[in-house]
Parts: structure tokens; sequence; C-alpha cells
């Protein structure tokens, strides 16, 4: 009962968060057979939420033993499927056995049900696939070997390619791999247990490597970012759409960045000296870097600015209603995070949960104070309260497009009065472009 309710409720915080939640190969997980769902791990809590969300049947848990601190805590987590381990270098928490947890993951799967592992451990906001701890493979080994390699077991591996993990609105990819079948291993674990959890684990790594965009190198991450953000334009059609194209981008300059650091590893200085000097021009000129990518025609971005004031006038009310009633709480949420919460990988989660309190409880006291202030009747009451959190998402794009607007003003008069700056910034956009894919 509690899963389930919580379920609903945790669903509906991320549908808020995230713009969109792209799911690829969903039928692989609607088989009946049981189940170990293996995912990176690069958001801490927003990534067990996001698989529970993809997933239509009830999930299980493995998570780190510390969180099970105390009796209370062991009941709650229990209810929701959650299984203790004791990790290296977490310490031993009291009450809680490895052979208990592992028995019990045993039964599960024996059971016919699905388990979840994050087989990196720690979670990090980074796009790089970390080492993979070999327990989960054991887990698979033994629940074959226990059932003479008839339990018709699946790990089914689960890429998470978050936009921008920590940001209000971005998106989501769930790329849900082939499965992968461990009976090819049974025969190796019986005889040299530790040999076949690391080739099952190598298994399991490559099936998630497919998955992902991801770089071989930490330290690139933040160039491919910028070079994305650079580039990316959402006046160049492309066949893709949404989170589907913003992957698809990023995983051709990971390729690339890849290929040139291997072939011509001289280039990525010239490129990375090139991408901040146009970050630092963009940043000085104020202006969106797919403009660039626009035809110009005085005549024809006036006529559109003319139009988007119009737009922006007539949804103002619309707009200061939502921000009344959105405004306190969103500031709240923020400042809480931020002030108190160091690690980014935390900053999405954590929101999400505060939200889902805080933002109720401001949605009731102001539907208190409707009624009290105009006495109307259940519809007209019902009706404001649904109106409260729609006109609040409202006012969150509603800024947006006026960001958008400011901007497309400020093109039209660095058009008119420095040509030259907007040329120059074009050429230096389209050298990255030929660096980065003319190898």
């Amino acid at each position: 009962m509690i899963y389930h309710m919580l379920r609903l409720i945790v669903g509906l915080g991320i549908r808020l968060y995230y713009r969109e939640i792209r799911i690829k190969n969903r039928e692989i997980l609607d088989t009946k057979s049981p189940k170990i769902i293996i995912a990176n791990h690069p958001n801490t809590l927003m990534d067990a939420w996001m698989i529970g969300h993809i997933c239509n049947e009830r999930i299980y848990y493995m998570a780190k033993g510390t969180f099970f601190s105390s009796r209370f805590k062991r009941w709650i987590l229990g209810s929701l499927g959650m299984i203790p381990v004791n990790r290296k270098g977490d310490g031993k928490t009291d009450g809680i056995s490895n052979e208990d947890s592992f028995e019990a993951c045993y039964r599960l799967l024996e059971e016919g049900k699905t388990l979840v592992i994050f087989p990196e451990g720690n979670s990090f906001q980074e796009r790089m696939l970390r080492k993979l701890k070999s327990g989960t493979a054991r887990i698979a080994l033994q629940t074959e070997l226990r059932n003479d390699k008839k339990s018709g077991l699946q790990i089914i591996p689960v890429g998470l390619v978050y936009t921008r993990p920590e940001k209000f609105r971005s998106s989501v990819l769930a790329n849900i791999g082939k499965p992968i079948d461990p009976t090819p291993f049974v025969d190796e674990f019986a005889e040299n247990s530790l040999k076949a959890a690391r080739q099952l684990t190598e298994e399991f790594r490559i099936g998630l490597s497919r998955l992902l965009v991801s770089s071989e190198e930490k330290e690139e991450e933040k160039l491919v970012d910028d070079i994305v953000h650079l580039l990316s334009s959402e006046y160049i059609k492309t066949t893709e759409k949404g989170v589907d194209r913003d992957v698809t981008e990023m995983r051709d300059v990971f390729e690339q960045m890849n290929s040139i650091r291997i072939s011509q590893p001289w280039r990525l200085n010239e490129i990375s000296l090139l991408v901040e000097s146009l970050k630092v021009r963009i940043k000085y000129l104020n202006i969106k870097s797919d403009f660039l990518d626009r035809k110009y025609r005085t005549s024809l971005f006036v006529r559109q600015l003319i139009l988007s004031m119009t737009v922006l006038l007539l949804g103002l009310p619309f707009f200061l209603f939502g921000m009344l009633h959105n405004f306190p709480q969103y500031k709240m949420v923020d400042f809480v995070i931020t002030k108190n919460i160091k690690d980014v990988e935390y900053h999405a989660p954590a929101s999400v949960l505060l939200s889902l309190i805080l933002y109720p409880l401001a949605y009731v006291c102001w539907l208190f104070a409707f009624f009290a202030l105009f006495d109307l009747n259940v519809w007209w009451n019902t009706l404001y309260f649904i109106s409260l959190p729609l006109f609040g998402l409202f006012a969150f794009y509603y800024l947006k497009y006026f960001r958008h607007v400011s901007l497309k003003r400020k093109y039209i008069f660095l058009m008119r009065k420095r040509k030259s700056d907007i040329e120059t910034l074009k050429q230096e956009r389209e050298s990255l472009r030929k660096l980065v894919f003319e190898i």
C-alpha cells in the first residue's frame, strides 16, 4: 500500500520536474520472467525513482546499509522494497547481515520478481560509466546455480541519460538494452566464482556502455557539454526531436572527441581555446548561439518581435497570477537546496521531495484564503485549486519566453549596430564545427 501510494506521488513529482521522459524499448521490461535491472547511477535517488516510474510491476532495490540505521527506517524502507547491504567503506550497520540480504534477493528472484541494482555503487553526476562491482553478477549466478539454470533469470541493462540532471524541466532518456543471459557462466561459477563473476560483470559493462553517452576521460565531459551548447540549434532541421535529438547531438560530439583524442590529440587544445573564446564573446554580446543559424531579415525579426510582445502583454495577467501563488515556495526550495546541499547529485531528488511538501501546503493555504474571501461554491473552489499548479508552470514558461524575446531584441540591435562582430562570431563558430567534425 505504502509502495503504490509513494510511487504515484513521486511519479507525479518527477513528471513535473522533467519536461520529457523518453523510454526506448520499454516492451523489454514487460517480460514475466524474474529480472535484475542494472543501471548507471548519476543522479542518486532520482535514478531509483526513474526506474520505478518506467516499470509497470513492483520492484525491489538493493540499498546501502547506512540508510537503515534505525528500526523506523528499516520498517519504512523495507515497506518500499529496499534491501540493505553493508558495503566496503561504509562501515557495518548493526542489525544488517549481508548473508540475510543476499538470501532475500535469491528468494525474490525465485518468486519471479524484479530486483534493481546500481552496480557502480556510489552516485556521481558524470557521464563516464564507472567501474562496476561484481556483487550483481554473484547474485545472478548464485540464483541460477540454486535452480539448476532453470529460473529463467534475465539481467536487463538500462542506460539513464539526463540532459541536465539537476535542472528543472530538462529531459531524460531511459534506454533499455537487450537482456543478458547469465546461464553460460554458471558452470564456471561453480568451479571458480571470482572468475565467472568478473566475466559476467564485463558483459554488464559492455551492455550498459552501448546505452549511454559517455566519455573515456572525465576531463572531456565539460568540454563536450560546452561544444554541444555552442553548436546545438533549434533552427537546423533534423528528423529527431526533443531528448532524442539532444542525446544524438551529445553522442556525436563524444564520438568525435574520442576519435580526435586517439588520432589527433594536438587538436584538443585548439578546440578548447576556441570554445573558451566563443563562450566569452557570446556572453559579452549576450546572445543565444543558435540565433547565428538564422537568416536575418530586419522586417521579419521586427514583425516577430511585435507579435511576441503582444503575446507577452496578453499573458501578463496569467503570469502574475501564477507568480503570486508559486514564487514564494519556488524561492524557498531553491534557497534550502543551494544553502544546505553541496553535492549537485542530490539537488534534483531533494527538490522533488521538498516541492511535494511545500507546494501542496501553500496551495491549501491559498484555497482557505480564497474560500474565506469570496465564499463561492465547491466548483469555483475546485477550479481555483486546480489552476494554481497550471499557472505556476505557465509563469515558468512565460519567463523563459520573455528572456527569449529580450535576446531577440538584443540580436536585432547587434545586427544593426555591430554586424561585423556577429559575422566574426559566426565564422569562429563554423571553425569550431569544422575542428570537431572534420577529422
